[in-house]
């Protein structure tokens, strides 16, 4: 009896005593390193580690750790792209493509498009639906979480919730071909309130509404209000009770300002914003991610890629609304967050800053876009958005000052992710990433 109650002691005092500080494993010396909340540069900064966390920056060399040499660099955080599609063929525009790629070989696509985010600098991503009712995309965030693979951290919605016939129906087919429900078809209050659901159930982090019909499919009408307030208000409700965010897919005003009024989190692209639309953004402070370079691409790329005519004839149509929406935008001060929506990661993630700043934000509020805002729309602002103590080491660096030159956030030597070096400029064959020609 005695024995117990000394070990039992033991114990106690083991708990009662201060837990140890994390001791530093690691240094990075940058030349320039940017504050992306307040927009200040600090001179040849040294940003301690300790395992995947930044422990503080100082000014001093620290002694006795391997010292990562970025002195001719400017360090930010670890970029975020809001608004991705994991699973997308970055090859094919195609209706067809969609119909004929198997829930396993875009998976296989998922793994390659994620490396690619984390070769551009991207450490976070936030899926924005995806078409397979399995889910894979929850597969990949878990097995990224486990280190099963390799990518950025993951935050994903589950299904694409639309009409019978609207932007994420899927099945732009004849009516002689007959092909069974699928699971993110909502046509009533009581469908939505199911289809949450059944996301939440199997892991959603998000829930994504299609507010309005779509620019690539060939067969929904941007302007047109799908999914309705009402439903669109179900679904918040649903979410929101769960823990959960609410995204919507909203192109044409009258979409946009339902979704407002129905409480979502997000509106994403956002491209007939009007006067009302932008008030009600204002006022509920409501996040937009514009994905403006998404519609430019689109533009250039043209045909090229399988892609239907009737589906580029309407990204014709958009691309004259999207300047002056993003204007008004801004004018009403909407918190902008970074997005690319593009299935060519490779080609098109990064141009998103360029688009950003030519369409009349600032050079820091792009950088702001793609770090600490995206961070704090998903709730992740005390983890990851900016080099803080504490915060995950999600470091880039690039060649430059993006703050005077926003086109350098095209190119990024350097990316680590929670501490652990995934591109090195000093080591080029560092986990090379295929690209495809």
């Amino acid at each position: 009896m005695k024995i117990r109650h000394f070990a039992l002691g033991l114990l106690l005092s083991a708990s009662l005593l201060p837990a140890q500080a994390p001791q530093p494993t690691a240094a990075i010396l940058a030349g320039k390193l940017i504050d992306v909340r307040t927009g200040q540069v600090r001179s040849h900064a040294y940003i301690l580690l300790a395992a995947d966390r930044v422990l503080s920056i100082q000014d001093a060399a620290p002694a006795n750790l391997p010292i990562t040499d970025l002195s001719t660099y400017t360090v930010l955080p670890g970029l975020i792209d809001a608004h991705g599609h994991i699973l997308s063929d970055p090859t094919s525009q195609s209706v067809a493509t969609g119909l004929r790629t198997s829930a396993p070989q875009a998976t296989l696509w998922g793994v390659y498009n994620l490396r690619l985010w984390l070769d551009h600098g991207f450490t976070a991503v936030r899926d924005a639906c995806e078409g397979p009712s399995d889910y894979p995309q929850f597969a990949l965030r878990d097995s990224v979480k486990r280190g099963l693979i390799l990518g950025p951290r993951i935050s994903a919605a589950g299904s694409c919730v639309s009409l019978t016939g609207g932007h994420g129906d899927g099945f732009p087919l004849s009516p002689d071909f007959h092909v069974p429900d699928k699971t993110n078809i909502a046509d009533t209050v009581d469908d939505v309130a199911r289809v949450v659901r059944r996301d939440i159930k199997y892991g959603a982090d998000w829930i994504k509404l299609m507010a309005t019909g779509g620019v690539m499919d060939p067969i929904s009408d941007y302007h047109v209000l799908e999914l309705s307030e009402e439903q669109m208000a179900k679904a918040v409700e649903v979410a929101h009770r769960a823990g959960k965010k609410v995204m919507a897919h909203a192109e044409g005003a009258i979409g946009i300002k339902a979704a407002v009024r129905a409480g979502v989190d997000s509106i994403e692209h956002g491209t007939m914003l009007d006067e009302e639309g932008a008030t009600l953004m204002e006022q509920h402070g409501t996040w937009l991610v514009p994905t403006l370079y998404c519609f430019q691409h689109d533009m250039e790329t043209g045909l090229s890629k399988g892609r239907d005519p009737d589906s580029f004839a309407k990204g014709q149509e958009i691309i004259a609304a999207q300047g002056p929406a993003f204007r008004l935008a801004l004018a009403h001060h909407i918190k902008i967050v970074y997005g690319v929506d593009d299935d060519d990661v490779d080609e098109s993630v990064s141009r998103e800053f360029g688009a950003l700043v030519a369409g009349g934000l600032s050079n820091l509020g792009a950088l702001q876009a793609a770090t600490i805002n995206a961070a704090t729309m998903l709730g992740k602002d005390n983890q990851f958005g900016s080099i803080e103590p504490g915060h995950y080491a999600d470091i880039i660096a690039v060649k430059g000052d993006p703050l005077t030159d926003i086109t350098v956030m095209y190119s990024v030597p350097f990316v680590m992710k929670g501490g652990q070096i995934i591109k090195d400029p000093t080591h080029p064959d560092r986990n090379p990433v295929i690209h495809l020609k």
